[in-house]
């Protein structure tokens, strides 16, 4: 028995192992675009109210970018029929919270819409910034 368990946590690690190496190195070569969805007019127009009102902050190697009111509220309801699809729909805390991923742990690193009982609403969108944006850390 305890041959067969050291066998299944090696097997991982053997895969890892054994992956293929690059097929050759790094190019600049960029994908070309597609027209973006209708939904990116929602993206757009949150970063643009949160950078005109300087509503964002960092977290980890991420820029959330907040956006409320109206904005909000549309981004909010298209949302609706995506979150019941995908079962991205919480609530707590006095809100109703729609994320366009499923959450797994927490909302970490997920874009985001609430609706409060007070019928407010806001999103946050997350952008992957990377090492850029973490604070340098002594050698």
């Amino acid at each position: 028995m305890r041959a067969l368990l050291i066998a299944l946590a090696a097997f991982p690690l053997a895969a890892c192992a054994t992956s293929p190496a690059p097929s050759g190195p790094p190019t600049l070569d960029v994908d070309p675009g597609q027209p973006a969805p209708i939904q990116a007019r929602l993206y757009a127009a949150c970063i643009a109210q949160a950078a005109s009102t300087q509503q964002y902050d960092r977290e980890q190697h991420w820029i959330r970018f907040h956006c409320g009111g109206d904005i909000a509220r549309a981004f909010y309801d298209a949302l609706g029929p995506f979150a019941a699809r995908i079962h991205s729909e919480r609530t707590g805390n006095g809100r109703t919270w729609r994320f366009t991923q499923v959450m797994q742990h927490d909302p970490s690193g997920l874009d985001y819409c609430w609706r409060d009982d007070a019928g407010g609403y806001g999103c946050t969108i997350v952008l992957a910034a990377g090492d850029f944006i973490a604070p340098d850390r002594p050698r």
